[in-house]
């Protein structure tokens, strides 16, 4: 597919502005009974810029958000992007020493946080994961354990001294400072560059830490505006998908490839089948961008089987009318990306059945990003049709990774190693076998294994502690151990697994935990685990339906 790029400056403060010229009156997100029209999205979020301006945030500052999906992430991220701020967007699944970390690893200087989500008290959580809070440490903070956290801004209700209104506050403080009006905040986005910038996103990590892949303005608007492209989205489109902007997959492929068409994004607080179905039907979606689990739960509920959604174009095969998806599954052309290359870097477009030659391929090249195979052990490109390590380049890759010096990062020519077995067959169409490391990917997200390793063996009732991916029909592949108990102790899967998600995001919580002898575990000569056998054992007892606690002497 041939394309070219945005005819103005891709920034995102250019982008809005351009987006709200031509789309100004049309629904841009909507959240319940809250809808914001693209006009009203670049107002409201240039009185936030100009906030954020005058409370001291400026070009290259990083800000995060912590928010779920909805008109107050977009506008939080909207104000903070347009004036050259990074924004670095946190999981709502952060636990406490996750929620440390990546404000710690981001040098965050600004959180812009709500007060709770479902369940969830940020607030709280804040508190438990930065002790130093409760300590008195006048308007700007001074933290030893963040010590460039100066602002923590709520949306909600806070009674916290250490935390500031968000959106009244903002707002209060752009109309409290005529001098930063709407022509200073021209000057500031002017100078804005593609080049700057914008977003650093977090992801798990092949050792036990997460990383951050920084990506620029140019990055983030050309390749949202190209995946729309592939889509062929179109102002007359609705669309909606459960998957969280703080990841790539929602911030992309649905915030901002929508937004470029012109159309409105539909969001909910969380995933209600019946809720969705009667969403769906109401506004009548045409998008239905959803992991396989979700697509899942919405094709084999009883109303959606009983016909009328027949407006569907696009999305998660399970979700497609017969009328628009192949018979076979394999025959839809799968995406394939990532979050160091902002989403996809190998797709088809939209309406395209493959041959049965191609069958489960992912798709050829997007245009303008280059593709390599190369052998894992000596980094030799291989011949076509053979498997080996996917290397990627071009202009959506990643800038590199956050406190990582640039040549652990890339080849020496400038390609980034995924660690995906793939091969590339003479025509250009890829095709993945599955990871080369241990990364263990489920239901969208990546888990680093060796990370859930080391919180389950500071439990002091755990002596060995060893994870995998086990294939799973609904999430790619589910999170399960294997603990080998301290002496003397009792081992129970079940207060293992609560006290993990005290620790963890839920999504890192193992689904089964199997408690074991050390001598059951399978080990190389030098008493290395063997983690391709252990796969193996620990999925028959999966299918065995076993895993109770038992006492090891």
């Amino acid at each position: 597919m041939t394309f070219d790029f945005p005819e103005y400056s891709p920034t995102l403060p250019a982008m809005i502005r351009h987006l709200a010229e031509r789309f100004g009156d049309r629904d841009m997100i909507a959240l319940g009974d809250r809808r914001l029209t693209f006009g009203e999205a670049e107002r409201e979020s240039a009185r936030l810029a100009r906030g954020l301006l005058a409370a001291g945030v400026g070009k290259g500052t990083r800000v995060a958000l912590l928010m779920p999906n909805g008109p107050d992430w977009v506008l939080a991220w909207l104000a903070t992007c347009r004036i050259g701020a990074i924004c670095v967007p946190l999981s709502t699944f952060l636990r406490e020493r996750e929620l440390l970390w990546n404000l710690r690893h981001a040098d965050v200087h600004t959180l812009l946080t709500c007060d709770r989500y479902l369940s969830h008290d940020y607030l709280e959580r804040l508190e438990r994961a930065i002790p130093e809070l409760s300590e008195p440490s006048g308007e700007r903070l001074t933290l030893h354990s963040l010590p460039y956290l100066r602002s923590v801004r709520v949306w909600g209700r806070s009674d916290r001294p250490w935390a500031s209104d968000g959106p009244k506050g903002l707002a209060a403080l752009a109309d409290a400072t005529p001098a930063i009006g709407d022509d200073f905040l021209r000057e500031v986005e002017s100078c804005v560059t593609p080049a700057d910038l914008m977003l650093i996103l977090y992801t798990s990590g092949s050792t036990a830490e997460p990383k951050g892949a920084r990506h620029t303005h140019g990055t983030a608007v050309r390749h949202s505006y190209v995946l729309n492209k592939y889509r062929h989205g179109e102002p007359e489109d609705t669309a909606y998908s459960p998957m969280p902007f703080f990841w790539v997959g929602g911030l992309n492929n649905n915030l901002m490839a929508t937004m470029h068409s012109g159309a409105c994004l539909y969001c909910e607080e969380s995933f209600d089948v019946e809720r969705i179905l009667d969403l769906i039907e109401r506004e009548r979606i045409k998008i239905v961008a959803a992991w396989p689990h979700h697509a899942r739960a919405i094709a084999e509920h009883p109303r959606f089987r009983k016909g009328g959604f027949g407006f569907i174009r696009y999305g998660a095969y399970a979700t497609l009318p017969e009328a628009v998806r192949p018979s076979d599954r394999e025959l839809l052309p799968n995406a394939l990306g990532m979050t160091e290359t902002f989403a996809n870097h190998s797709m088809e477009e939209a309406g395209v059945e493959l041959s049965e030659k191609k069958r489960g391929s992912f798709g050829r090249c997007i245009e303008r990003i280059e593709r390599r195979i190369v052998d894992p052990e000596t980094g030799e490109e291989v011949a076509p049709g053979e498997w080996g390590d996917l290397c990627i380049r071009g202009y959506s890759l990643l800038q590199g990774l956050n406190k990582l010096e640039r040549e652990r990062v890339f080849t020496a020519d400038g390609f980034y190693r995924t660690g995906d077995e793939c091969r590339i067959d003479a025509d250009g169409y890829l095709f993945l076998k599955g990871r080369l490391g241990e990364m263990i990917k489920t239901a969208g997200a990546n888990v680093a294994p060796r990370e859930v390793e080391l919180v389950l063996e500071s439990f002091d009732e755990v002596k060995e502690a060893y994870v995998v991916g086990i294939a799973d029909p609904e999430r790619a592949q589910m999170v399960v151990a294997a603990v080998v108990p301290s002496a003397d102790r009792l081992a129970d899967a079940a207060d293992l697994r609560q006290q993990l998600r005290e620790e963890l995001s839920a999504f890192k919580v193992p689904r089964h935990i199997f408690i074991c002898d050390s001598e059951q575990l399978p080990r190389t000569a030098s008493a290395k685990i063997q983690k391709p056998l252990l796969r193996e054992m620990l999925a028959e007892r999966i299918a065995a339906r076993s895993g109770e606690a038992v006492k090891v002497p």
